[in-house]
């Protein structure tokens, strides 16, 4: 038996809440607000920290888009950091093949994976619009 529950009251605080099943089995799970729909892929590519006095970069995977950020995972260890600036390249799985290449700002790490927003000034591609449609 389902039951609808309001959220709204832990917008902006907790997002983790505990839920017991009809069966008497309790789990956790996690809430996510979000203004954009996230597209799940797995799109290799390769991403370039470009914050001033920090380096690095190399392989990562795109494990989702929307049309504010990308998160992806890279393997072995790395430095990044929230906050600082990066620039991602990779390839859409559509017909086109549609190259994408954007400067994005780190949001979350955590571990291997991480969240970023992508710089508001740039153009957002036709394409990857389409591409990002549910």
């Amino acid at each position: 038996v389902a039951r609808k529950v309001a959220v709204d009251k832990f917008r902006g605080k907790k997002h983790t809440v505990k839920l017991r099943c009809n069966c008497g089995e309790s789990f956790v799970t996690q809430l996510d607000f979000r203004k954009n729909y996230r597209k799940t892929t797995d799109l290799q590519g390769t991403y370039r920290i470009t914050s001033s006095g920090a380096g690095g970069g190399g392989p990562m995977t795109v494990v989702n888009l929307s049309k504010n950020g990308i998160g992806f995972s890279v393997s072995g260890l790395h430095t990044i950091k929230v906050g600082q600036t990066a620039n991602v390249d990779f390839i859409l799985d559509n017909r086109k093949s549609t190259r994408i290449n954007k400067e994005v700002i780190i949001k979350t790490v955590d571990a291997n994976r991480i969240g970023c927003e992508f710089v508001s000034h740039q153009a957002f591609e036709k394409d990857f619009g389409f591409y990002l449609q549910p």
